[in-house]
């Protein structure tokens, strides 16, 4: 697989994050949990190792990879700590890839450099309470006033939102009491009308600032304004879609995280006086764990290669969020079921990589909304010639 997807750099940033997953992250990834600690030490970290814009020119102080770069590093981390890896998945592929893609010359200039050093963090506002897998029936208003806008509404469950230098949102525009369409805006979290909630107490992901966002009479300039408004919509769609694969990414890692701690336990544990991985019953769980690690990883790591080769990935990403998420879970309910009762409890990790597990299967689009992208696709390609 390695020669398939990767370069000698590939592999050397993959070596380079996995000596700092294991030795900077895993120490601390226990109390993150336990105290829904937010990683700030280690995103430090993670920015002067140039992790925090791996996918990005280094004219504007990125690291100058690719997608798959990305992918690398958000598996390997996550393998530790998914409230880490998450921080740094949503900063590059929701926070920043809006820029980098659809932004003007102005504003790469000012946000990118600040946003790919990793000396602010970018954050991503799409879902609201009525709006959330249909994205369409965003409520958020963005009233056009002279050389302004004028924005009220509320995003929900918006990732690095508390830490964040900037968000970015999506709105209906209005000008002249017409509807223009979903925008973007690029929002500096000082600006004036802008509120910023109270964190989530959620299930998984506890050192991840999740919180909702506010916007009352936010006055922002037109220059906020991010890409061509009216093609807004068809903007954050193909956000979502390169996000996809890093919630793959994040999938994988997760679910190797569980499955090598169940493989290492089995030859500790012992049960009728030999380790349990002796018996069939767990060796099938153990075997059935590791096909769905590897077909995730053909998923995830051939729709980054597609993305990189600038070749049609709407398909191919939606595959690689549905399987990997969907074993992700699967892979972290079996590593319980392989260390039993110790397995429900805090002191042992795979309890957390089952809760970190869930929201992989949400975010970025439900299984449910995969399955109809997916069989969409299937269906173009197979239409008939009328």
């Amino acid at each position: 697989m390695d020669k398939l997807y990767f370069s000698e750099e590939h592999l050397m940033l993959r070596d380079m994050v996995r000596d700092f997953a294991i030795n900077e992250v895993r120490p601390i990834s226990k109390e993150i949990d336990k105290k829904s600690i937010f990683p700030k030490e280690n995103i430090k970290k993670m920015a002067e190792l140039g992790l925090m814009g791996i996918p990005w020119d280094t004219k504007y102080s990125g690291t100058g990879m690719d997608t798959r770069g990305l992918v690398i590093a958000i598996e390997e981390i996550g393998k530790e700590c998914a409230s880490t890896a998450a921080t740094m998945m949503a900063h590059t592929s929701l926070g920043t890839a809006p820029i980098a893609i659809f932004g003007n010359d102005e504003q790469k200039k000012k946000y990118l450099p600040l946003l790919a050093s990793g000396k602010i963090l970018g954050a991503f506002g799409l879902t609201e309470p009525e709006a959330g897998s249909d994205a369409g029936n965003t409520q958020t208003r963005a009233i056009k006033h002279n050389d302004e806008y004028i924005i009220n509404g509320q995003k929900v469950f918006c990732t690095n939102a508390g830490e964040a230098g900037t968000i970015i949102i999506t709105a209906v525009i209005e000008d002249n009491k017409v509807d223009k369409g979903i925008g973007a805006f690029i929002i500096d979290v000082d600006t004036k009308g802008l509120k910023i909630g109270e964190p989530e107490n959620k299930m998984g992901w506890k050192g991840s600032d999740t919180r909702s966002v506010y916007f009352e009479d936010m006055k922002v300039s037109k220059n906020a304004l991010l890409g061509n408004p009216s093609k807004g919509f068809k903007q954050f769609l193909q956000t979502l879609t390169s996000g996809r694969i890093t919630i793959g990414a994040l999938s994988l890692g997760t679910a190797q995280g569980a499955y090598e701690r169940a493989v290492k336990y089995s030859f500790e544990r012992e049960a009728f006086s030999k380790p349990i991985n002796k018996f069939q019953g767990v060796n099938f769980k153990l075997a059935d764990m590791a096909l769905k690690i590897e077909a995730s990883k053909h998923l995830v790591y051939n729709a980054a290669w597609r993305k990189d080769n600038d070749l049609n990935v709407i398909k191919e990403a939606a595959m690689a969020k549905l399987f990997s998420s969907e074993s992700a879970m699967n892979i972290c309910t079996e590593a319980i079921q392989v260390l039993g009762g110790f397995g429900y409890i805090h002191e042992y990790d795979v309890e957390r990589f089952f809760r970190d597990a869930k929201i992989l299967e949400i975010g970025e689009g439900t299984s449910e909304i995969q399955r109809i992208i997916i069989a969409r696709e299937i269906l173009k390609q197979y239409q008939p010639n009328e």
